[in-house]
């Protein structure tokens, strides 16, 4: 579950990346889009500490079993199924949309040698920004528009709020609170098998009550408290997708059976 690597060995939905650039690009727009067909596919996005509880009213969040545990907003059980979207690739019903997928086709990177010099750039692949584009004007003039400035400052804004994650990351990892996650649901009909569901981290909750009280009060003030609530009550949303799945006959086969 939300292990698969992308084989481009680029952030998950990124294809390609180019520079955005007043040169090549002097003419382009965005384009608009009233949904997200291209997560369609998806079962799993990367969310900020800062979005934790707005995403936990709609999705379970865990943390990828990875070498770098980061926090994500499960859209579906299995790879390849999201049960958020309708055949038009929009969210059905209305749910709480990641600044990830916002973001989505730019976003900040590092084309030269030097550390903490970020480009803005998108995703030529996409298909979300081009000359015939119905939305944002990116250049007049050879200068960025007001559109691009402000496309400009989410991006900004998000590796600040993802620096943040890095660092609760960091302190989850230090205190080992993070464990090997593993989630069993039971059908309701009778007989019906249970379905585990392994893949992911979740924060080992018997370790938390064991905490000293002075780490538990530093958690507390800080901020991190919260957060973790919210990572373990979401949870529970995991069953919301599971009936949504069956609903639709998108189970694995040996959870179907």
């Amino acid at each position: 579950m939300a292990t698969a690597p992308q084989p481009t060995g680029l952030p998950i939905l990124y294809n390609d990346l180019v520079p955005l650039s007043s040169n090549e690009h002097a003419d382009w727009k965005t384009q608009t889009l009233t949904g997200a067909p291209f997560l369609k596919n998806v079962h799993a996005i990367p969310v900020t500490i800062d979005e934790f509880v707005l995403v936990q009213r709609h999705y379970p969040i865990i943390f990828a079993d990875a070498e770098n545990p980061v926090p994500l907003a499960l859209m579906g059980l299995n790879e390849g199924v999201n049960v958020f979207l309708d055949d038009a690739g929009v969210f059905n019903p209305p749910v709480y949309v990641p600044a990830y997928i916002r973001r989505y086709p730019f976003m900040l990177a590092q084309l030269g040698p030097n550390q903490g010099e970020l480009s803005l750039c998108f995703d030529p692949t996409a298909g979300l920004v081009k000359p015939d584009g119905d939305g944002v004007v990116l250049f007049e003039n050879g200068q960025p528009t007001d559109g691009t400035r402000a496309i400009l400052q989410f991006c900004e804004q998000f590796e600040t709020s993802a620096q943040r994650t890095g660092a609760f990351i960091k302190e989850l990892r230090e205190m080992d609170l993070l464990m090997d996650g593993e989630v069993t649901i039971t059908p309701g009909e009778n007989g019906a098998a249970p379905s585990v569901y392994r893949g992911f981290k979740m924060v080992n909750e018997e370790k938390l009550r064991d905490l000293r009280g002075d780490q538990l009060r530093k958690m507390n003030q800080n901020g991190m408290l919260p957060l973790i609530m919210a990572h373990l009550f979401s949870l529970d949303l995991m069953r919301d997708i599971y009936a949504r799945q069956a609903a639709l006959g998108l189970l694995p086969a040996q959870a179907a059976a």
